[in-house]
């Protein structure tokens, strides 16, 4: 009894399937003379076979959408990779191209000036709290020299202190340590640029009398031989006259933006009047 329960649905469809084939063989065997039988024969093999076709329908059919489904996923494979390829050199191109933007206005900078200039990469920066300075890719063997200024569209923005063979640190004039000579170009009012760190920049020595305004302009002096004259340095973002001290407090934001320095010009001879 255990052997039955436990193997009833084998026994069943064993049945079903022998069945039919005994009576399909016995129809065989005596021909159309027991027409009573075949009759018998053809209800019970009928279903059979009906259920039988639909489940080979049923799997060639599931099989169909599985070799559609593999088809189309290996197809979706390579569409994803060929658009991935378009993707990369999409961006290759745009950076080339925002390369070359920049390139061109370094460019504008060289004709303007009767210098010799050398371009240079950024290739690392100091994150120091009071330091502001960046590394570049060109030293002594391109001609680099401690001192000598350093411009990246529109003005200037640092100078050379230490120079290797083959790499130089530029500080930058945001930098606490930084002074330059510098003047209103509104009204030639003469102050020094002096580094703030985050701050920007400070316009000092300014008298209370002076007439500063936010959004002077404010340009290199040439005083010293050391910075070309008439350079963008910054802009004046606000004037403080309520300060105690004898001097106005004028704070300037740089005209280039310090943190997106990518490529840099150095001014490597003498300055000579245009």
């Amino acid at each position: 009894m255990f052997f039955i329960k436990k193997y009833k649905t084998i026994i069943f469809i064993g049945a079903v399937i022998v069945i039919p084939l005994l009576m399909i063989s016995l129809h065989i065997k005596y021909g159309s003379e027991k027409s009573f039988l075949k009759k018998i024969v053809l209800e019970v093999v009928s279903p059979v076979q009906n259920v039988l076709s639909s489940s080979m329908t049923s799997v060639r059919d599931a099989w169909l959408r599985y070799i559609l489904l593999v088809g189309i996923e290996d197809e979706n494979k390579k569409l994803k990779k060929k658009i991935n390829e378009i993707e990369a050199a999409l961006i290759s191109y745009k950076e080339g191209y925002l390369e070359a933007q920049r390139l061109r206005k370094l460019q504008s900078i060289e004709a303007d000036l009767k210098h010799s200039l050398v371009y240079a990469r950024v290739i690392g920066r100091e994150k120091g709290a009071l330091s502001r300075t960046v590394l570049i890719n060109k030293g002594s063997s391109d001609g680099l020299k401690s001192g000598m200024p350093v411009l990246a569209p529109p003005g200037l923005i640092g100078r050379l202190v230490d120079v290797s063979w083959h790499s130089a640190k530029v500080l930058l004039f945001i930098d606490e340590n930084s002074n330059v000579d510098s003047i209103v170009q509104r009204n030639r009012t003469q102050g020094i640029i002096s580094g703030a760190g985050s701050r920007g920049m400070m316009l000092r020595y300014i008298s209370k009398t002076q007439d500063v305004q936010e959004g002077d302009v404010i340009v290199s002096s040439g005083m010293g031989g050391v910075f070309p004259k008439g350079l963008l340095i910054g802009q004046v973002k606000s004037v403080d006259r309520q300060d105690g001290g004898l001097f106005l407090k004028i704070n300037v934001i740089p005209y280039t933006d310090l943190s997106k320095l990518e490529e840099v010009l150095v001014l490597s001879s003498g300055i000579t009047e245009k």
